[in-house]
Formats: C-alpha cells, structure tokens, sequence
C-alpha cells in the first residue's frame, strides 16, 4: 500500500513541472520568435512480482508478467518550431523568418561566443567609427554570411535600407521614385540551421547557442539544407503559442495533479484502517 504514496507523490511532481511549462508559454504568448515548449515524460522502474512462463507444450503457466509500476518521471522538454504568425510592423529593420532557420549573432562580450535568434528586431547601433551596426535590441551584432559584422554608412537611415528574402542589403538613393537608385552594400544577413534544433540550449533573451547535440550550424548560403529559409522585410515572426491550447493542457495537468494528491489521501485512509483492524 505504500508504494501507491510514492506513485502518486511523484505523479504530482511531474505535473507540477507540466504547470510550470504551460505558464512559461502563457507568459510569452506576445514574445517575438518564442516556441512554445511540451513537457515530455517516462515510466518509472517497475517491480515484476511474477515474471510471464508458459510452457508451449503442456499449455501450461502465465502468459502475462505480474508488474506494478513505480510512478513517473520528466524526461525532457521539448521546443515545437512551427512558424508563428507573422506581423507587421513597417519598420524596416524588422525581418521575420519563414522557414527553419536562425540569425546568427555575436556577443559584445566575448567575441568568440556565437548565439542564435529567430527575433528579427533589430537595431542600428553607432559603432564609434562613423559607422552603424546591425544589432539586435540587446546590442549583440548580426553576422553576415562571410562571417563579419554588418556595418553600414551612419549616412543612411533604416528608411533607407531594403532587406530582400535572401538576406541582402540594399541602399536606396531616395528621391522621386522615378529617380531612386539602388547601392549594393555587399552584406548577406547570415541565416543557419540545425540538424536536430531541439537540441539546441536556450539562454535567455530569445537567444540558444550550439551543443553536442544540436550538431554545428549549416549555413542555408553554402551548406546542403532541406528548404532554404526567406526572409521578410516589415514583418517579425510572433509567438507560436495558442492560449486556448494552453488553457487545455493548465486545467487537464491541474485535474491530474489533484487525482494524484487524491491517491494519497486514500492510501493514508487505507493505512488507517489498516492500523485500527490491528489494535
């Protein structure tokens, strides 16, 4: 009998941990490029209490193994990258992601460290040369695909540039429009992807960084990608999360933590009984 205690207690942990990962999506349901994340379980241990033997010529024997189960345990915690809904902006540093792929970008910090976005907010941040950089709003760079940061002209406004869905930069001349001309600027806004993105960690701040098991970035420029990525000028790729799916799953993880603690409090009852039938 006290074996359904330790069931139950560790069927509540599980779905306390269910709850902690619904309100994390709830509370980023208005974050730019967040995935929302599913919480993943396992069986715990099992205790075989009489093993299946059946002997095929006397017909004789169990075909069945008498097992009781232990409880559960979270395995992982699992990142759904569906595309969010894209929305508009008119801001033209804005660049939303359709697609698989992540900008690549460098910490001020340390310029060894490279991290990964799908938030296409960016920034022009003056770069103390008489230049601009394409940075992100937490003043981390964006690499383009020869692996430099992007620098333009402080001469130029973000209304002056134009992103096309491969990822290069353009300057328009402005003017009537008949008289608009375009100035290559010779930067490709670098855009990578995973072989298993799910293995990428998560830092905070809409950034992940590589791991062993996320495998090394392919760049969608040069390497072999299963569908290039494009890109969106105007737009920034919203949040994926559904509240009325999320609503769902709170109240069914809610219901399943208070069906656990119920298994508790009738163990405990049972024990009671059991101890008054001694005495």
């Amino acid at each position: 009998m006290m074996r359904s205690l330790w069931t139950s207690a560790s069927g509540m942990t599980a779905q306390m941990l269910k709850i902690d990962t619904v309100t994390n999506n709830i509370a980023n349901v208005n974050t730019t490029g967040f995935k929302r994340e599913r919480m993943e379980f396992q069986t715990l241990l099992y205790e075989t209490l009489q093993r299946a033997d059946l002997d095929p010529v006397n017909m004789t024997g169990r075909p069945v193994n008498l097992q009781v189960g232990h409880g559960v345990r979270p395995s992982a915690v699992t990142r759904i990258f569906s595309q969010g809904s894209m929305q508009r902006t008119d801001r033209p540093i804005d660049v939303a992601i359709q697609g698989s792929g992540f900008f690549e970008i460098r910490t001020n910090i340390d310029d060894d460290v490279l991290m990964y976005t799908r938030d296409g907010s960016f920034q022009l941040m003056p770069d103390g040369d008489g230049g601009l950089v394409l940075a992100t709003s937490n003043g981390f760079p964006v690499m383009s695909v020869d692996g430099d940061i992007i620098t333009i002209s402080d001469e130029l406004t973000m209304h002056d540039l134009i992103i096309n869905p491969d990822g290069m930069l353009f300057a328009t001349s402005g003017g009537p429009a008949e008289d608009a001309g375009f100035q290559d600027l010779e930067f490709q806004i670098r855009i990578v992807q995973f072989p298993n993105t799910n293995g990428l960690e998560a830092v905070g701040n809409n950034l992940f960084i590589e791991t062993i098991a996320s495998g090394a970035p392919l760049l969608e420029a040069e390497d072999e990608v299963g569908r290039v990525s494009q890109l969106t000028q105007n737009y920034l790729e919203m949040s994926n999360v559904s509240i009325a799916e999320e609503m769902i799953g709170l109240i069914t993880a809610q219901r399943a933590f208070d069906t656990n603690s119920r298994g508790i409090t009738t163990s405990n009852e049972m024990l009671q009984t059991a101890t008054q039938l001694v005495r």
